[in-house]
């Protein structure tokens, strides 16, 4: 959520990133600033009347000392019709601040100057790449591989659940495991705690980090007990901290989290969908930053090149796109995507988003911190996805598949399945 105050101040701005962002409902960036002006007004009423109701009550005293009764008694009449329409007014004023915070997270954040404008993912700029991608025309797409050596069992999945939740068999179930271990570890090794969080969340925390109002059609609801389950481990552990104030020596914070995540995610047909490509149940490595807010911006870079090092390491190529406006998203101000080369299907394939929401997420979820001079600041919340497993395993196949059909075991994941070979 925006501060009113920079609305105010920058009402233009906060047009224009909206309808760079796709926002065509630019209208509400009025309707906020006129519900402040509302707000205002009626602060300044209820604060007039109390200053006057205060001034009374010195001149009752003054006069009840004086011994004139009936000229305190008209002054005690109006002072109590003066405090009905001060309640009168606070109910008002309850209802009024309502309004305009309902307003004001349906407002996306501004993007940071460095964004490139523009409308859809052909916009996107390549900020940088690594490794050479293989062009080899015998390597399998993975659904090939996968049914080929009987590890995944997508209709026994919709037998149980639905599509899009498959069962993971074997060697790729343990592969994943690995995967999950690895990555968990690397990042136990550049300072995260790790942390686990629950699968369900709450409406408050959905609101929190911009899950609600934006993506509710995207989220699994529990009805009974008005719970959602996480689409990724981001919402709970953001959460982790809302409604407190965080000492500055305590900053920057990092934790790292493993969850499954549910996405009721609609997308095209055919290669776009097929396999690991878009799952409704998957497995996520999660990286959650808390740092001041003039930190934030060094913080990203050093979220991206941690993720980044993780598919070195795995020795996969990949290239790194700094996200434009229009496909950016709702809530952040800054985003880097990371894709990695599929070689069975000649592509390029989406495994983490590095994201920085600056104030927007703290704000709504009234997370400070003290600075050494007492003051309360908000904060700025970063996260990134280190790493979405689905593709990785997707690009591991493809990429470490021998000619044979066989699948290699990458070097830095010797250790955790004691093997040459899947």
């Amino acid at each position: 959520m925006l501060d009113i105050s920079f609305i105010r101040d920058n009402q233009a701005l906060v047009e224009t990133s909206m309808l760079n962002k796709g926002e065509k409902e630019v209208g509400i960036v009025a309707d906020v600033l006129n519900k402040d002006e509302e707000w205002r007004t009626l602060v300044h009423k209820v604060d007039t009347l109390r200053s006057e109701s205060n001034k009374a009550a010195k001149e009752i005293g003054a006069l009840m000392a004086g011994g004139k009764k009936e000229e305190a008694q008209k002054i005690i009449e109006q002072t109590s019709q003066a405090k009905e329409q001060i309640k009168d007014i606070e109910e008002t004023l309850k209802t009024v601040a309502n309004q305009r915070t309902q307003l004001l997270l349906r407002i996306p954040n501004v993007a940071h100057p460095s964004v490139p404008v523009g409308a859809t993912e052909e916009d996107n700029q390549v900020y940088g790449t690594w490794g050479a991608p293989s062009q080899d025309q015998w390597r399998k797409a993975h659904w090939e591989l996968l049914e080929r050596h009987g590890w995944i069992d997508f209709e026994r999945g919709v037998k149980v659940t639905g599509a899009g939740f498959p069962f993971y068999i074997g060697p790729l179930a343990q592969l994943q495991r690995a995967l999950i271990s690895f990555f968990i570890n690397e990042a136990n090794n550049a300072g995260y705690t790790e942390i686990q969080a629950p699968f369900f969340i709450n409406e408050d925390s959905a609101r929190g980090t911009g899950q609600i109002p934006d993506k509710e059609d995207m989220m699994y609801v529990i009805p009974r007990d008005g719970f959602f389950a996480i689409p990724t481990a981001e919402v709970p552990v953001t959460n982790f901290h809302r409604d407190e104030i965080i000492l500055e020596d305590q900053l920057p914070i990092q934790y790292v989290c493993h969850t499954p995540c549910w996405r009721r995610e609609a997308g095209s047909y055919g290669k776009d969908v097929r396999g690991l490509n878009r799952l409704h149940q998957f497995d996520k490595v999660e990286l959650v930053h808390f740092v001041k807010p003039e930190d934030s911006y060094d913080c990203l870079e050093r979220l991206r090149e941690h993720v980044e090092q993780l598919l070195q390491k795995l020795d996969l190529p990949y290239r790194t796109l700094l996200m434009c406006t229009g496909d950016m998203g709702f809530t952040q101000s800054k985003k880097y995507d990371i894709e990695v080369w599929s070689p069975g299907q000649e592509r390029w394939l989406e495994v983490s988003s590095c994201s920085n929401f600056e104030a927007f997420q703290a704000r709504r979820m009234q997370l400070r911190y003290r600075k050494a001079e007492k003051e309360t600041e908000i904060l700025h919340t970063l996260n990134g996805s280190g790493l979405a497993l689905p593709r990785v395993l997707a690009a591991l196949l493809e990429a470490y598949q021998t000619e044979n059909g066989r699948i290699r075991v990458p070097e830095v994941l010797k250790p955790y399945l004691n093997r040459e070979y899947l």
